[in-house]
């Protein structure tokens, strides 16, 4: 599976349940990598998505553990171990969050694309840091982008061997 994310410097990732920042580029890029594949989520980060809906043209396998909750165009699992059975394609399967989901998955992931921002924000949930962890390593990045003043990157890791 490959983990997807966008990092402020200290690895946040959002704060009351949105986003810290929101790159046009930035979400581009997530469309052109999910589109016509599987995404696992949460049921926090379903509601932040355009309606609170799940994203057309992929198949959206979302944990929760409400079990009301049945967005039409979504998979729900109560159970991480459910959802995985169900994981077909591991190469083309994005962990698109929010923390917790990648928290309980960033150990069956074997690639993150990782957008680095350049900048610090008021955060209260986290990525875990790739550059810390011993069995990541940088496989390639982009050169500095800019939006709106802000810099940023591509960053793609990869699980060692």
């Amino acid at each position: 599976m490959i983990a997807i994310v966008a990092v402020d410097q200290n690895w946040g990732i959002g704060k009351d349940g949105d986003q810290l920042i929101y790159i046009p580029e930035d979400l581009k890029r997530f469309k052109s990598f999910t589109t016509g594949n599987t995404i696992v989520l949460g049921r926090k980060t379903v509601a932040t998505f355009p309606g609170g809906k799940p994203l057309k043209n992929r198949r959206n396998l979302i944990l929760s553990h409400n079990p009301d909750y049945r967005p039409e165009g979504g998979e729900v699992y109560d159970d991480l171990e459910r959802l995985m059975e169900q994981v077909t394609d591991s190469d083309n399967t994005y962990v698109v969050g929010g923390a917790s989901v990648y928290n309980a998955l960033i150990h069956r992931c074997d690639k993150a694309y990782v957008t680095k921002i350049d900048a610090a924000y008021p955060a209260d949930c986290w990525f875990p840091n790739l550059d810390e962890d011993p069995d990541w390593e940088i496989q390639e990045q982009s050169e500095e982008l800019e939006h709106e003043g802000v810099k940023f990157r591509y960053v793609n890791y990869r699980r060692k061997q």
